[in-house]
Parts: C-alpha cells; structure tokens; sequence
C-alpha cells in the first residue's frame, strides 16, 4: 500500500500562508496549524486559550469538513494519474495498492517520489509525507515519518511487522484506530510499543480486549492488509438511482443519496455487516463521471455515506471554469456500491448510557423534518467548549452531523465535559434546564436594599440576600419588579477570558441563587455580575 498525507490540511483547505500564524478549531480545541504557529508552540489538540497564550496574533478559524474535501479535489486527481483506483480515507489523507504502478515505474521508491513531486506541483500543498508498506496502517505511519525525515519512507515487503515493532503503542489513537481509553489501558499493562502488543497471543487478546483488542492486535502485527473478515459483496448490494429529470441542485442528489444510504445501511445491517469501503458514483446527463472510493477501517454508517456523497458533488461542482472535469449539466445518475464489506462486531455499551429507542426515533425525526424543509433549516447543538451555559453548543445543520457518532459526545458535554474531557472552570453538575440567549437584568440585593458588588478580587461586598427581576414574561412566571428572598446561594465563581484581546476580554463572576417566595415555592437561578450590574443566564427548574 502507499499512502499520501498531507499534514494540517485543514489549515492549508483554509487558504492561510505557512508563514502566519493561523489554526483551524474545531470544540475548541486545536486541530491543524501553520508552521509559523507550531514555531510558537501551538500544537494539535490544545486549546483555544492555551493557543492565544503561545501566540498571541494567531489567527483563528473554524473547523469546515466541506471545505476540507471540496479544496482537495485537485490534490485527488493528480494522484488518480498515478492510480486511478484510489481510497480517500478523509481530506488529506489517500492511500491505493502498490503492485501496479510499482511495476510501471520501476519499484516502491520510485512511485513514492513521483507521487510527491506530482502533489508538489498542485501548487497549494507546501508539505507531503509519502510511505509504502506492506498494510494500510504501516504505510500511513510511513508517510507521517515521511514528513518529519523530508523524505519518502520505503519499507521493504514482509519487512512491516519489525517496522512496526520499535513504535509506540499511541500510533493507533493518532491514525484513528483505536480510542484513547484503549490505549491507556495498554499502557498501563505494559504494552508500551506495537511490538509488544503483537508478540501475545490473539486468543488471549480477544478474551481480554474483545473484537477492538484484535483489530489493534492485527495492525500492531503489520497484518492489515486485507482483513480475514472482509469480504466482497454480492452485486446485487449496488444501490443505483436513474433521475429521468436531471437535477442540478446539490441539496436534492443528497436527498437522494440519503434515501439510497439508508436502503444499503439497513440490509447490510440485516445480514450483520458494515461497509467499510464506498465507491460513490455520479453522472450527467452530458455522460460526465466522477468516481470515487472511500475508506473507512470502522465501517461507514447511512449518515457518514451521505457526507462522503456531498463532499464528492461540492468537489465536483467548484472546480474551476473550462477545466477539463467541469460539470456541465444536471446529474442524472447517482450509484452507492460497497466495494468491501466486513462482519460487524458491533460495540460494547456501558451499564447505562448509550442510544436508546428514543435517540433512533429523533433522528428519524430529524432526518424527515430535513427532507420536508431543506438542509439548513433544521439544526442540532454541537459541543463547542465554555465555561457558560450559552457557549458550550453550537448550531449546525443536522445534515452535516453523523447523530450516531456525536451521541455520546453530546450526552457528557452535558455535564460541563466535552469529548477529550471536562471543560476547566466550567460549573458543576447540574445544568440548567433554560438557557437564555440574551440575559435578563436583574438586581441583588444584601439585608439593608444595597446592590451587591463583586470586587476584582472576586469578594462580595455583602451576602446576597434579595433578588428582583427587571424585565421578564409575567405569564410565564417571570414576574417583573418583584423582590424575593435568597433562600441559598453559592459562588463567586470569576472568569477572565481573553485579557490579550481588547475586544474579546470578558470579565465577570457567576453565581447561583435559590430564591423563595411567600408561598414557599423556590426556583433556582444562574445570575452573572459584569460591568457592575447583575444578568440572569439560566434558570434551574
């Protein structure tokens, strides 16, 4: 296998120069950077105010996936040149068989040059790491290791598993194949490098660590190249669909594609397997085609066949003007094929937790309220990262989401965790029930009827003890102008975000309150102290 990565795609998708300072975020959180950002200390995976900290210039920019595929396109068809018969594992990031254009152009490390002088010539890409080995996971090793030495990286046949042998056991989180509680856990055995894991025995390692313990057990082993549970599936599992109008709107191919996705999900899921690599297929009705296959070790879900579809057909529909791919017409024709299929072994889910009935039924919900509106009009929150209630989501397109994937993202970002855990100085468990976009103001008040204040030290002039609203919806229960006790409270719990951006720097101290009225009924608020004045963000049912 030879594998071409391009690494920080996301950041060179974005259109920034090597030499400035930028970084594409995604929850947060660091996800590619320029190299003029790393010469400062920014690194993959640290956060956004850590990344400020290092360099305070850098520029900063959201995570866009779309935007990712879509400026890969060229990078993809200079590679196709080579061999037409190519897997996008995501942008950035290819891989296709060796045999053929080894013998074409005269061994392993030929290819790999020429491959990295034809992605050199793209133009946009600065950097490329190019590594053939005997597997997929070896030869994508390689090709990280290729970007640090400069160099393509050439392992001998049969020669992957003493390549892959001296290198730590993280490389299976870093290349997506195994989640960080996995590797931990490996780590805290003992089994520090590949090597390691692959010299015990698979049986013992399916007894211990179940069906993913294996999976890691074969890459560690160098044994990827084909799996013994993959297999081809029937012909009969293509999945084609003839528009006898040709359509030129990409939101209604995806519709399509989406109805074609869940058809194949659901009967390969009936015979217990997962697709793992999708050839998708579009044409128009001028007899233009655009092929391609796409990978993925840990199978792809109807939701991710359906991104993969919409990367393609927006690729496709932005390349330039009188280029020789131009789409010229409506597409016509659009085919799901799973090219490779393996068993599904599904996944472990905890005591409590995980997807329920319930979950199933709203993204049914979700995904008929999307075809009966459009794409954008129907929103999921996504987790974002922050210390208030109101800055920890964000809204997406539903349709832009895999549900499945984010599920349990979703359900500990609820408790002030994220995906790579808890978010600092964010509040404690509970959350509030209402979450107000823009706060109310409101006042507090110590035992005389004086405002309370919070100094810059966060110390309260006096104990809080009355509440009055200023503004609010009376037959909601919102009773303006009316004071109550404070029956409890708890805080000061200051922030001080962003002190090295002048109009970003945010300064403020949250509180809790219960409040009770005459009839002894309580309520539960989350008031915050800014500009010396008093706003109610959340409300505790």
């Amino acid at each position: 296998m030879v594998t071409v990565w391009l690494p920080d795609w996301p950041v060179v998708a974005a259109g920034f120069d090597g030499n400035l300072p930028a970084a594409v975020m995604s929850a947060n959180r660091v996800v590619a950077r320029t190299a003029a950002a790393a010469a400062e200390g920014v690194v993959i995976g640290q956060r956004r105010r850590q990344a400020q900290r290092r360099c305070p210039e850098i520029e900063l920019v959201d995570h866009d996936p779309a935007r990712d595929a879509r400026e890969f396109e060229p990078v993809v068809r200079a590679v196709a040149e080579v061999s037409p018969r190519l897997d996008v594992i995501e942008p950035g990031w290819v891989s296709l068989a060796a045999r053929g254009p080894s013998k074409y152009f005269g061994g392993d490390a030929a290819v790999a040059e020429h491959l990295q002088h034809v992605v050199a010539e793209v133009g946009m890409v600065v950097l490329a790491g190019v590594g053939v080995a005997d597997g997929r996971f070896s030869s994508s090793v390689a090709a990280r290791l290729s970007v640090r030495r400069d160099s393509p990286v050439v392992v001998e046949p049969e020669q992957s598993p003493a390549f892959c042998a001296s290198l730590p056991i993280g490389w299976l989180q870093t290349l997506g194949e195994s989640d960080p509680e996995m590797i931990d856990l490996f780590t805290r055995l003992g089994l520090r490098r590949l090597g390691d894991l692959a010299a015990l025995d698979p049986a013992d390692v399916l007894g211990r660590f179940g069906h993913p313990g294996v999976h890691a057990h074969r890459l560690a082993a160098g044994a990827d190249v084909r799996p013994s549970s993959t297999t081809d599936p029937a012909p009969e599992r293509r999945l084609d669909q003839v528009l006898d109008d040709p359509v030129a709107q990409a939101s209604a191919v995806v519709f399509v594609a989406k109805q074609l996705a869940d058809e194949l999900g659901q009967s390969l899921a009936a015979t217990g397997r997962v697709c793992t690599r999708l050839v998708v297929e579009l044409e128009t009705e001028h007899g233009e085609r655009s092929e391609r296959s796409w990978y993925r070790s840990a199978g792809l879900n109807a939701p991710a066949m359906v991104e993969r579809v919409r990367w393609q057909l927006d690729a496709w529909v932005n390349l330039p003007r009188g280029s020789e791919h131009e789409i010229t017409g409506g597409i016509a024709l659009i085919r799901l094929t799973p090219d490779e299929v393996r068993a599904d072994v599904g996944s472990q889910l905890g005591l409590w937790g995980g997807q329920s009935e319930a979950d199933r039924q709203a993204a049914r919900t979700i995904a008929r309220l999307t075809s009966m509106t459009s794409d954008d009009a129907v929103t999921v929150p996504v987790w974002n990262g922050g210390r208030l209630p109101a800055d920890r989501y964000r809204w997406v397109p539903a349709s832009n989401v895999d549900l499945d994937g984010r599920a349990r993202a979703v359900s500990s970002a609820g408790t002030g965790s994220g995906p790579s855990g808890p978010w600092p100085g964010a509040l404690p468990a509970p959350s509030p029930s209402t979450v107000f976009a823009d706060p109310h103001p409101a006042e507090v008040l110590d035992d005389v009827g004086q405002p309370v204040q919070v100094s810059g030290r966060g110390v309260v002039s006096a104990p809080p003890a009355q509440f009055r609203l200023m503004s609010g919806d009376e037959a909601s229960g919102w009773r303006p102008g009316r004071t109550r006790d404070i029956a409890a409270w708890a805080g000061p719990w200051p922030i001080d975000e962003r002190w090295w951006e002048p109009e970003g720097h945010r300064r403020l101290a949250r509180f809790q309150v219960i409040t009770e009225d005459l009839a002894g009924d309580q309520r539960g608020y989350l008031v915050v102290a800014e500009h010396r004045r008093w706003w109610v963000a959340a409300l505790y049912d």
